[in-house]
């Protein structure tokens, strides 16, 4: 499937104007000047990469049974397990989410029992969260769940297309980091 067929078509027309060898590539921090075609092949990619990534994952949500957790409670839970015990406030900042909507994902995810809240050892004021058991294995079992829907389909991708995947990783990565 092309690019334009992940956009559904509202995306500009693809300039006629071919790629030069001489082109100075994009301009400035943002790298949106320089030659106009560049900028309509920078939207298109865009547009394309958001939509696919989001079919992606509304795909792998699709696949676990209705009424599951959410992907912000699966986020949470596995920041807790890779980086070790924060503060809900913390949390709401590394997931660029609103304090209230933090408080409300950490609400479920105790009442679940999925995390447990303690004071803070410096300042007990504050409350410090920590994944349980329960918690750990749920993401196990969900992280399980779909790496093998990924990898059904990765095993029907030729050996380039599985490198030239395993290729752009880094590069989403950073994109993710940028975010």
């Amino acid at each position: 499937m092309n690019v334009e067929e992940h956009a559904g078509g509202d995306l500009p027309a693809r300039s006629a104007r071919p790629a030069r060898s001489d082109d100075p590539g994009p301009s400035g921090p943002a790298g949106r000047s320089g030659p106009p075609g560049r900028l309509e092949d920078t939207v298109r990619l865009a547009s394309g990469l958001r939509l696919a990534v989001g079919r992606i994952a509304r795909r792998l949500r699709q696949t676990h049974a209705s009424g599951e957790m959410p992907l912000s409670a699966m986020s949470v839970l596995a920041r807790l397990a890779a980086h070790g015990p924060h503060s809900p406030g913390s949390l709401a900042d590394l997931e660029r989410v609103r304090p209230q909507a933090m408080a409300t994902t950490v609400a479920d995810l105790e009442q679940r029992g999925l995390v447990r809240r303690a004071p803070d050892a410096v300042d007990g004021r504050r409350a410090i969260l920590a994944i349980t058991d329960d918690g750990r294995n749920i993401l196990v079992e969900r992280r399980s769940e779909s790496v093998q829907h990924l990898m059904d389909v990765l095993d029907e991708f030729t050996p380039d297309e599985r490198r030239t995947l395993a290729a752009a990783l880094p590069l989403l990565e950073r994109m993710v980091e940028r975010l």
